[in-house]
C-alpha cells in the first residue's frame, strides 16, 4: 500500500537533525571532485579554518566523516588509557551513552548521578574534584546541551570548578546540539576537547563530526591514550596542513559546511544566539500557558536549542507525536530511555524563524485537541507576545 501524499512542507521540529536550508542543499549539489587535487585543497582549507571561528578557537579542529558518537570516541582514545578514571555527569540520555562508551573502551568511570532535570551543578563537581587528592581523575566529561532533557550546562563555571580545585584533569565537552545555536567559547572557557556534529546548529545533514583540541590535549595525546588508527589526531593534523585528509573525505558535506559557516557569519553569530534565545523564550511561554511542565527545573539551566515538555499523567507523549505526524506532517522529538512516553521535545534550532515556530506551536495545539489532552488555551498568544517584544528589541 502506497503512503498517503501530504501536501505542503514537512515540519521537522526535532532537536536535530534540524532543517537543512536550500542554500546548503544547493551547495552540496556539486559533482564530486578529486580529493587529492588543488580545488579540493582550497575547499578543505576554507572548512578547516572557517570552523575554528564557530568553535571560537585558534587551535586545531579535526573534521571526521562520522556521527557525533565517533567524535566522542576520538576524544577518549586519543587521551585516556584503559583503566584510567574519567568523571562524568549524568545530565541525561546522551551523557549516559558517552559514559557507556567509555566503559566499553575499558576506561573506569565515575558517574555523578542527577534526576535529569538539571545541567551540571558546578558546586557538586568542585566538591568531588577537591576529594581527588591523588589526581586519579584524568578527564571531566560534560554535555553542554543535553538534547534529551532541554537542560544546558554552564561550561565557564565547570572550568572554574576545575581551576578552584587546582585539578589538572582534561575538560571534555559535548556540544553536539549546542554549537552554532548557543554561545560557545572553546579557548576562552578553557575547554581541552570539544565534541560536536553537523546536523544541529550547523544546519547540515548528519555525517560530519568534530574535535576541537587544546594544546594541552594534543601534548597528552602524543604519549597517552589507546591504540587508534582512524581516530588518530596526529595523522589528521599532518594531512590537514596540506589541505588533505588521511582517507577519502565527505567532499559534498564539506561543500555544505563551507556554505553553513558563510551563512552563520552573514547573520552574525551574536544574532544567531539572540534568535535562538527568542524562540526558546516564546516556546517556554507557550508551554507554561498550556499548563504543562518543562523537564528542566532551573531557569539558569534552560536550553535555547529545544524545550522538553512533560505531559500530564495517563497521557502518552508518543501517541501525541504519532497523531501530529499523521495529521499535520510534523515531527517532534520523543522521550528517551527513562523519559520515554512521558515527554515530547520541541526543536527550535538551526534554520528557523518566527513563522515556523508559530506553525509548530499551533500544530501542537491541534494535536492536543485530537488526542484529548487537557490544556489551557492561550499558549500561541503568549508566544506571540514574546516574539513581538523581542523582535522590537533586536
Amino acid at each position: 500500500m502506497s503512503k498517503k501524499y501530504m501536501p505542503g512542507k514537512h515540519f521537522l521540529q526535532l532537536p536535530g537533525p534540524s532543517n537543512v536550508p536550500d542554500r546548503i542543499l544547493r551547495a552540496m549539489d556539486y559533482p564530486t571532485i578529486d580529493h587529492r587535487g588543488p580545488e579540493f585543497s582550497d575547499l578543505a582549507n576554507d572548512c578547516l579554518e572557517g570552523i575554528k571561528t564557530i568553535f571560537k578557537t585558534k587551535s586545531n579542529v579535526i573534521i571526521y566523516p562520522a556521527s557525533g558518537t565517533g567524535a566522542w570516541e576520538a576524544a577518549l582514545v586519543n587521551t585516556i588509557r584503559e583503566n584510567e578514571l574519567v568523571l562524568m555527569v549524568e545530565t541525561g540520555h546522551f551523557a549516559s551513552l558517552w559514559n557507556k562508551m567509555a566503559l566499553r573502551l575499558g576506561i573506569r568511570t565515575e558517574f555523578l548521578e542527577t534526576d535529569w532535570r538539571r545541567g551540571v551543578v558546578p558546586e557538586k563537581l568542585l566538591d568531588r574534584l577537591q576529594k581527588d587528592t591523588k589526581n586519579e581523575i584524568k578527564a571531566v566529561c560534560v554535555v553542554h546541551n543535553e538534547t534529551s532533557t532541554g537542560c544546558a550546562s554552564r561550561i565557564e563555571e565547570v572550568r572554574k570548578a576545575l581551576n578552584s580545585a587546582n585539578h589538572n584533569a582534561l575538560l571534555m565537552v559535548d556540544t553536539i546540539s549546542g554549537l552554532a545555536s548557543m554561545e560557545y567559547k572553546h579557548d576562552e572557557w578553557g575547554v581541552d576537547i570539544t565534541v560536536s556534529g553537523s546536523q544541529k546548529g550547523l544546519m547540515l545533514p548528519p555525517g560530519l563530526s568534530f574535535n576541537a583540541i587544546s594544546d594541552k590535549a594534543l601534548r597528552i595525546s602524543k604519549t597517552s591514550g589507546m591504540r587508534r588508527s582512524y581516530w588518530d589526531w596526529e595523522e589528521q593534523i599532518d594531512a590537514n596542513k596540506s589541505g588533505s585528509f588521511p582517507y577519502t573525505p565527505a567532499t559534498n558535506l564539506l561543500y555544505g559546511l563551507k556554505e553553513a559557516i558563510k551563512m552563520l557569519h552573514e547573520e552574525g553569530l551574536d544574532n544567531v544566539f539572540k534568535r535562538h534565545e527568542k524562540h526558546a523564550l516564546a516556546t517556554r511561554a507557550a508551554v507554561k500557558a498550556w499548563g504543562f511542565e518543562n523537564v528542566c527545573k532551573e531557569e539558569k539551566d534552560f536550553s535555547n536549542v529545544l524545550t522538553a515538555v512533560m505531559l500530564p499523567e495517563n497521557h502518552n507523549a508518543d501517541n501525541l507525536r504519532k497523531i501530529i505526524l499523521e495529521n499535520f506532517n510534523m515531527s517532534l522529538g520523543g522521550g528517551l530511555s527513562k523519559l520515554a512516553g512521558k515527554v515530547f521535545r520541541i526543536g527550535h534550532l538551526g534554520d528557523f524563524n518566527d513563522l515556523m515556530l508559530m506553525g509548530t506551536l499551533n500544530g501542537l495545539e491541534l494535536g492536543f485537541e485530537i488526542a484529548g489532552i487537557p490544556y489551557q488555551k492561550g499558549g500561541t498568544a503568549k508566544a506571540t507576545e514574546i516574539l513581538v517584544d523581542k523582535s522590537e528589541n533586536i
